[in-house]
Order: C-alpha cells, then sequence, then structure tokens
C-alpha cells in the first residue's frame, strides 16, 4: 500500500515517488542537536530547507517484537504517520489550531515494517503552554490571558472529542501558544504530537477520561482556582456548567480523579488543593 502527499513547495524540489528515501537522506545527514527522538522503530528531527525550518517524523518499522510488547502492555502500537496524518487533517477541518503538513507518505504491507513520514511547518516563535505557565503559581497572569487560555484549551478539546479524535498524550507541553496572538483577536494555540491519536465515529468514555485527566494533571502546578477548572468545564460541555455539574458530574468526578492519581504517581505526593473538590 502506498499514500503519499506533497505540498506545493516541497514538490518542485521532489517527486511524491520520492519522499520516504528523501526523508531517510535527511535524517541521516541530521546533527546531534536537531534530533529530538531516535527509538522504537522512529526519528523525529528538526531540518532546513530552502530557508525554511520544518519536522521530519520518519517511522521504519517497530518490528514484531514491539507490536506485541504494547499489546501485551494493553496499549495500540504506533505503526506510522498515518494516525498523525489522518488527525492533523481532521483538526484543521473542524478548527482546531494544529501542524501544517508539508509531506507525507507510507509504504508496505506488513505492520512491523511500514515505512513512512510526515513533514510538518516548524511552529517558529511559538512556547509550549506548560513554558509559558511554569511560574503562574508564583507570579499569575492577568485575569484576561487566564481566561483566554482556558476558554481556548477547552474549546480545543471539545471541538477534537466531537470530532471521534482522542489525542492520548494530552498534557499542556503539548500545545504551542503563539504570544503574539494573545494581543490579537484571535488567540492561537497549536496541539501538536499526535503521532498516538485514535480517529472513531465516537470517542469511549474512558479516553475522553484519560485526556482530560492529562490535561488536568498537567496544568495542576499552574495555581489553579476552582473558578478556572470550572470555567474549563462550562466552555468544554456542550450544556455549559449546567450539565457539567448536573447529568456529567459523574464524568467529571472520574477526570479529577485520574488526574489526582497521575499527580501522586509522578509527583509522590498529593496534588494542590483542587482535583476531587471541583465537582463535589
Amino acid at each position: 500500500m502506498r499514500e503519499s502527499f506533497l505540498r506545493e513547495d516541497l514538490a518542485r524540489e521532489m517527486s511524491a515517488q520520492e519522499l520516504l528515501s528523501w526523508g531517510a537522506e535527511v535524517a541521516a545527514q541530521a546533527a546531534p542537536e536537531d534530533v529530538f527522538r531516535s527509538k522504537e522503530g522512529r526519528k523525529t528531527l528538526r531540518f532546513e530547507h530552502s530557508d525554511k525550518s520544518y519536522f521530519l517524523k520518519l517511522h521504519r518499522g517497530i518490528g514484531w517484537s514491539e507490536i506485541f510488547k504494547n499489546i501485551a502492555q494493553l496499549r495500540w502500537p504506533v505503526l506510522g504517520a498515518s494516525n498523525e496524518y489522518r488527525a492533523v487533517c481532521k483538526l484543521r477541518e473542524i478548527g482546531v489550531d494544529t501542524l501544517a503538513v508539508a509531506a507525507y507518505a507510507t509504504e508496505g504491507v506488513n505492520p512491523a515494517t511500514l515505512s513512512s513520514l510526515i513533514v510538518t511547518d516548524d511552529l517558529v516563535g511559538t512556547i509550549s503552554l506548560e513554558d509559558y505557565c511554569a511560574n503562574w503559581a508564583q507570579q499569575a497572569p492577568s485575569a484576561s490571558v487566564r481566561h483566554a487560555l482556558i476558554k481556548k484549551l477547552a474549546d480545543s478539546a471539545g471541538r477534537m472529542h466531537r470530532a471521534g479524535i482522542n489525542h492520548r498524550d494530552f498534557y499542556i507541553c503539548h500545545f504551542h501558544l503563539d504570544p503574539q496572538s494573545l494581543q490579537e483577536k484571535t488567540l492561537r494555540c497549536f496541539l501538536i504530537d499526535l503521532h498516538r491519536a485514535q480517529i472513531r465515529s465516537v470517542v469511549p468514555r474512558r479516553w475522553l477520561v484519560k485526556d482530560l485527566a492529562g490535561l488536568y494533571f498537567s496544568a495542576m502546578d499552574c495555581g489553579l482556582s476552582r473558578r478556572d477548572v470550572l470555567r474549563f468545564m462550562n466552555h468544554y460541555s456542550q450544556g455549559g456548567l449546567r450539565q457539567a455539574l448536573g447529568s456529567e458530574a459523574t464524568f467529571w468526578r472520574d477526570v479529577a480523579q485520574t488526574a489526582a492519581a497521575l499527580y501522586r504517581k509522578d509527583h509522590k505526593q498529593d496534588p494542590p488543593g483542587l482535583s476531587q473538590e471541583v465537582v463535589r
């Protein structure tokens, strides 16, 4: 099976049939400081081409042993770039800020030896929300910035989940903010790292809980108030806060409990004062 996409700016330099060999060459020539990951059959790196910065994820197959190990751990293995490509396309279609794909290719039938790649524009000038919010507990931002970001994340999460997509690594570090947009009418905050995303007609409840708990857990040290969490719930739930605290109360309690458990596992201590009390 072969699939490919090649945007005009790269199509001037190569054909779709050359993408995988070209990607392998780019990966082989990458300087160590430009490589962000190289394990389990996947190499992620930044590179320059025609004075523009891109990211490349090159998948070379993970082998049957890795596939069976993931299945034994009740985890669906990432076999190539197709998940990310389809998720990015879907998110852009429904109006969620995310990556811009410059190239995509996959080749092969054997799931253990699939070759694939995805090339995306580098999000130049952005900052991860994990870094942007790192000192919020000590130095709170303005209310307008805080409210705008909470609304943006809730809107992105809601759109994604209603479209049948769950992220599986849904943490604030995977949102990249364009700080300049804080001064503009439209806030831009890009959701990245979608290689583990799943796409269905409807996201199962446990995956909704997992995504939202991951997001909450990753933001717990940002000095969140009860109002902040309620504000997120209000914008995420289609029926607003009345629905969130009414018919959805058990769901949100599960989110809070799961987030608290993640925090205890990661930090070996209880989370800051909110967690399970938010929906009581």
